[in-house]
């Protein structure tokens, strides 16, 4: 079976954020950037159903591992 690569975009419609280019860059943009200690799917800004979902896609090391690792790293940019 072939992994599944998903965009940066799919991944806000999975935590039910909108996912529009300027949606996408202005939610980076009032959240960034996250302390380095700080894990993701700990931070504050995410509701506990959207936390999970990041918390397991990468312990699972799932078909969205990738594009949650694009958000973290995006997220840990300066705003």
């Amino acid at each position: 079976m072939e992994p599944t690569f998903h965009q940066f975009a799919e991944l806000f419609d999975q935590l039910g954020l909108a996912s529009d280019e300027t949606s996408i860059r202005d939610f980076i943009g009032k959240h960034a950037p996250l302390p380095e200690t700080l894990e993701l799917a700990e931070a504050p800004f995410w509701t506990p159903a959207q936390a999970a979902l990041l918390r397991d896609e990468l312990l699972d090391d799932a078909d969205w591992a990738e594009v949650v690792d694009q958000l973290n790293l995006a997220l840990r940019q300066p705003a």
